[in-house]
């Protein structure tokens, strides 16, 4: 239910934002279209005035008239004397000026329907016209006005408006989408929350219960000088104890690694010794289980930089896991190299392995690879992500590669001194 109010969340306001989006830039272009047609009324009236200011200048309009009969087969624009161009040039610059109108311009006589001599650009929606009347306008030819760059000075009449618009839609893109980013990151965090307290709970259930029951047992047999019973029941309590010690204690850690609050002390190490006394702790786990490990240390170059604590830790973290997800003869293999400049450790096992789609997330801090109501394996979800945060603070790097049933290898690459 919750998710799928979610992702009614979602779509709806995908609706709404692309809704939005659309009037945007719907009202853009009608905002261009108000701008063009401020344009053709500006460019008409100057026209338009520039033309009966022709035609009250009679020795002027004589003049055009004269060229129009000597040009009069041509079929491009009549060529003007200087007097005359000068004449139209002044008025139109004028004009211009008289209704705020600054663009470059040119400007022929020509007949009608005769524009592609006259505009480059081949469209006539840059030309505008008008008919000359009297001696001006013999022939029919028509004064014809053309501004190449009317496109550019409608972008730039709105432009600011326009990269303001641009702008804002960009910023509610984003922000609408890092708004879901971030509520899909929480709705994770919160699952990942729940299932490790779902695990804490679990956990700290079993040792609880014992230590109880041991302690019941006790005070039960308190009367009897049996000392062999106490001791068993002191030993229970006293190893229940340190398990509990132990689960606490890795929370902790690894909320304290996070904030800087644990030193980390720098020094060299031999990584082959180190993974040897990794072996001791778990090495007795691998025999009750009548497993196999192969060893194979063959880096030439082994010595690194790190914490003895913490690097010995994340590598029984890791021979742990190995051993744990192995079934009941687990099957394991260590490997060093060297490559470039680094120690490369593979730690491989032949267990069930790790669907696609969460080997990428088993990093994580809580995340467990979901396995239903089953609990045959216990933790929390923070052994591998602080094997990568261990590592990650020496400058190395650690990979998984998986197959589901065919097992997991983990590669991990440290810079050697």
């Amino acid at each position: 239910m919750k998710l799928n109010r979610t992702w009614l969340f979602v779509t709806i306001s995908s609706i709404a934002l692309l809704t939005v989006l659309v009037i945007q830039v719907n009202w853009i272009f009608q905002t261009a279209k108000i701008k063009e047609e401020l344009f053709n009324e500006k460019a008409n009236m100057v026209l338009s005035k520039t033309t009966d200011a022709l035609r009250s200048d009679k020795e002027t309009c004589m003049k055009i008239g004269a060229c129009a009969e000597r040009d009069g087969t041509s079929e491009s624009a009549i060529k003007l004397g200087k007097n005359e161009v000068h004449k139209i040039d002044s008025l139109l610059t004028h004009f211009m000026r008289f209704y705020n109108f600054h663009i470059d311009y040119t400007f022929a006589v020509a007949k009608p329907g005769c524009l592609t001599t006259l505009n480059e650009s081949g469209s006539a929606n840059y030309v505008y016209y008008k008919p000359l009347e009297g001696e001006a306008g013999k022939n029919d030819f028509e004064l014809k006005l053309i501004f190449p760059e009317k496109k550019h000075y409608i972008l730039a009449e709105m432009g600011s408006l326009f990269i303001t618009s641009v702008i804002l839609i960009l910023v509610v893109i984003i922000m609408f989408w890092q708004t879901i980013l971030s509520l899909m990151k929480e709705k994770k965090i919160s699952e990942h929350t729940a299932d490790f307290l779902n695990n804490m709970t679990h956990e700290f259930k079993t040792p609880l219960t014992n230590i109880a029951l041991a302690g019941k047992m006790i005070l039960k047999d308190s009367g009897t000088k049996d000392g062999d019973k106490i001791k068993h029941y002191s030993g229970i309590i006293l190893e229940e104890n340190e398990k509990l010690r132990l689960q606490v204690e890795q929370v902790l850690s690894m909320t304290a690694l996070e904030r800087g609050e644990i030193p980390f002390r720098i020094t060299e190490l031999d990584f082959h010794g180190l993974i040897y006394d990794a072996l001791k702790c778990i090495g007795i786990q691998i025999e009750n289980k009548q497993g196999n490990l192969r060893l194979n240390l063959e880096a030439g170059r082994f010595v690194v930089m790190g914490d003895r604590t913490h690097l010995t830790s994340a590598m029984c973290n890791l021979i742990d896991n190995a051993v744990k997800y192995s079934g009941d003869k687990p099957e394991l293999s260590i490997q060093t190299s060297n490559i470039g400049q680094n120690l490369v450790v593979v730690v491989s096992d032949q267990g069930i392995g790790i669907e696609r789609e969460y080997q990428k997330k088993v990093f994580d801090k809580y995340f467990r690879v979901p396995t239903g109501d089953v609990h045959d394996v216990k933790g929390f979800g923070l052994g591998l992500a602080y094997v990568k945060k261990i590592f990650e603070m020496v400058g190395g790097t650690i990979e998984l590669y998986s197959d589901k049933g065919k097992g997991t290898t983990f590669t991990i690459t440290i810079p050697y001194v």
